[in-house]
């Protein structure tokens, strides 16, 4: 299975428009960072992780040319604005299906709703299948268990995904140990780290490691990273030697 980091940064990306700090006038590729999503493949199969604004741009990076699914973390615009750039993969695939919490889709059928149009749709409108994500309800995903990770985003629930030995979860403030269980033995772990300063919603760069800590994955990757986490190879030097800062276009196969 293969793991492709499409974007690592927060809700606004590196750069910010308009801001004149250090890291958002960085040189190296790894501080420049667009909305976070991941692609995973194997086999055959493709599905990606959130759809965010930045989707057309990661699509042609990445080279994708088919997509099975895409699973819905949350409805915040970082997460689901790219969903009308599915529009090539629909004129090549057909109706594409989307999971997310049924909070979440009622979400999309109310910004989107012209991709969900039955009566008289615009023939060129994006095509989705709708399919609800329940917490402690795994789901099929090609030939593999897709198993939903029941988090709070401050006072919003988000799900993570885990599937075989590979977890992600962004946008993480708190997390039942109930649901921690469902993270043993894993070989890869995804999680958000926005800042070293405490935030109300994300996981601080301390948080994330005493998570990483408690679940204890052979190897974790940073995500949802804010420019004043600071330049990438700086903080990368100051991590535990089996945790790691995502960065946009890093490939690992697990």
């Amino acid at each position: 299975m293969k793991i492709y980091f499409l974007g690592t940064g927060t809700s606004q990306g590196i750069p910010i428009i308009g801001i004149d700090h250090p890291v958002c006038n960085s040189t190296d590729a790894k501080d420049k960072r667009l909305r976070v999503s991941i692609w995973i493949t194997w086999g055959e199969h493709s599905y990606v992780i959130d759809c965010g604004p930045d989707f057309r741009q990661q699509m042609l990076s990445c080279g994708c040319r088919k997509l099975d699914a895409i699973l819905f973390t949350h409805e915040h615009s970082d997460h689901t604005a790219g969903l009308d750039d599915i529009r090539p993969f629909n004129f090549r695939q057909g109706e594409i299906p989307i999971y997310g919490h049924k909070r979440v889709l009622d979400n999309l059928r109310k910004r989107f709703d012209y991709v969900f149009e039955t009566v008289n749709k615009y023939p060129g409108a994006p095509s989705v299948k709708t399919i609800e994500v329940r917490n402690n309800k795994p789901f099929e995903i090609g030939d593999k268990l897709a198993v939903p990770i029941n988090a709070m985003h401050g006072d919003l629930q988000v799900f993570g995904y885990r599937i075989d030995d590979f977890a992600y979860l962004t946008d993480v403030k708190t997390i039942d140990l109930t649901e921690v269980d469902k993270l043993k033995n894993l070989k890869v772990l995804v999680v958000n780290a926005l800042r070293v300063e405490p935030h109300d919603t994300h996981f601080n760069l301390q948080e994330a490691l005493d998570f990483i800590e408690l679940v204890k994955p052979q190897k974790a990757y940073l995500t949802h990273i804010s420019h004043v986490l600071g330049f990438h190879e700086e903080v990368q030097k100051q991590l535990p030697e089996n945790v790691f800062l995502a960065y946009d276009n890093l490939e690992i196969t697990i």
